[in-house]
């Protein structure tokens, strides 16, 4: 009887502790937290964000969510065959097949009315296939301070402090960030990938769909406490910090319309070491294409992509334009940069355009299709001349539910003007990938 005893009060004891942290997770982790871009579909087109949401704060609240990426790729490539001229320019050999699974992991807690607090991790990427911390940042859309000065002033005003991925451009809130796939319709970002955490802070107004932006950041994609010596003079490069501005409008024009045009701009006059072509910690979607025979995953993380290399200098100016009629979708950016790394004494320039096209169709516009067009004309790091890279790319997608999407792409990319002696002289790669992601 004793022994009967024993196993009930062990058997009750593990179904507790088994339905216990359930019921505290969804208690915990599951609350509201107000003004956050939902991580599944209805994300979509969702740029700043700011100021929608008017729940009533009631106590600390948590929420876990997560993007979960798995690609299929069917890519090839090839060159102009110069082996005789440089053995080591041959392509690596690549073969259709799955891609190392991508996941990120979303923390947001809401500490206070008016406050609260995102946390990004990587927990597989391509590029880091540990578990890593992309960033996180304290955003107050109030401050709690009494007064009705406080209370009129962020009526209008959001700030962000932390190490965060930086507001230049409208672009970064359509790409693939990993796991983070649901928001782009396509495979991956653009060659020109202007992506970037930074530690600083961000201030928003906005007002009756006008809204403006200030930042201010280190300008490097980690803290850093290093003295830095200029490799040109030897003497100690004077670290400054990014300036960041931006301003635009984004509103709707009846119950089908919705307009949203944007201006960015991001300064940086002596930098260690800047990354705002080359931050992205995850990774190309486009797996070894167009690298060398001898290249690694993770040492070649941007497969596909161009990286100026503008770490000493840089100035950066993006402008984008996006229309939504009905399912309609056009989606525009041209930008411009120019800057040096600390061995140059002159500067180069980089400047892309892209255009997307897009038609959502279905009940809830769970289907769509898309094209894409991206040229970039940029004078690379020890380049005499201009090079020019095309891609040309059609998608095509269905949102099973809200939480899940399968999506396929057929791409063309074409590398122009390149050095006889480099191995992208006379490049190109082609093919299909298909992705089956999740967002919640």
């Amino acid at each position: 009887m004793n022994s009967l005893l024993r196993k009930i009060v062990f058997l009750s004891s593990l179904t507790m502790a088994a339905v216990l942290p359930v019921s505290t997770f969804a208690q915990v982790f599951q609350g509201k937290v107000a003004n956050l871009r939902a991580y599944d579909k209805s994300g979509i087109n969702v740029f700043e964000g700011l100021k929608v949401d008017t729940t009533a704060f009631t106590n600390l609240n948590m929420r876990l969510g997560a993007g979960f990426t798995q690609e299929f790729q069917g890519l090839k490539h090839k060159n102009s065959n110069n082996d005789a001229l440089v053995p080591a320019n041959k392509l690596y050999g690549i073969t259709p097949g799955f891609n190392t699974a991508m996941a990120n992991l979303f923390l947001d807690a809401q500490l206070a009315d008016g406050i609260r607090l995102d946390v990004t991790l990587y927990l597989s990427t391509r590029h880091h296939n540990e578990t890593w911390v992309k960033g996180g940042y304290i955003q107050f859309d109030k401050l709690p301070f009494k007064g009705q000065f406080w209370s009129d002033l962020m009526k209008y005003t959001t700030i962000k402090v932390g190490h965060m991925e930086i507001n230049y451009g409208d672009q970064h809130f359509r790409r693939t960030d990993a796991g983070n796939a649901i928001y782009n319709p396509f495979t991956e970002n653009y060659i020109l990938d202007a992506f970037a955490t930074e530690i600083g802070g961000e201030v928003y107004v906005t007002r009756n769909g006008f809204f403006g932006m200030v930042g201010i950041t280190n300008g490097m994609i980690k803290g850093n406490v290093d003295s830095l010596v200029d490799a040109k003079t030897y003497e100690t490069i004077h670290k400054n910090p990014s300036l960041l501005f931006k301003a635009g409008l984004d509103r709707k024009l009846g119950d089908i319309t919705r307009i949203r045009l944007s201006g960015s701009f991001y300064h940086n006059n002596s930098d260690g070491s800047n990354t705002l072509y080359g931050g992205d910690r995850a990774g190309s979607s486009y797996f070894m294409v167009m690298e060398k025979t001898g290249s690694s995953y993770t040492a070649n993380e941007t497969s596909g992509r161009l990286d100026p290399k503008f770490s000493n200098k840089i100035d950066a100016y993006m402008a984008n334009g996006f229309v939504k009629v009905k399912g309609l979708e056009l989606f525009g950016t041209y930008e411009t940069s120019s800057g040096r790394n600390s061995t140059e004494k002159y500067t180069r320039k980089a400047t892309q355009f892209a255009v997307d096209g897009l038609y959502r169709f279905g009940k809830t516009e769970n289907f769509f299709i898309g094209a894409r067009y991206n040229t970039v004309k940029a004078r690379l790091l020890n380049f005499t001349s201009d090079v020019t890279v095309n891609r040309y790319a059609a998608s095509a997608g269905w949102f099973l539910t809200q939480n899940i999407l399968l999506k396929g792409e057929y791409v063309t990319q074409q590398y122009k003007d390149f050095p006889a002696a480099d191995y992208r002289n006379g490049g190109k790669f082609y093919g299909y990938t298909v992705a089956a992601v999740v967002g919640f």
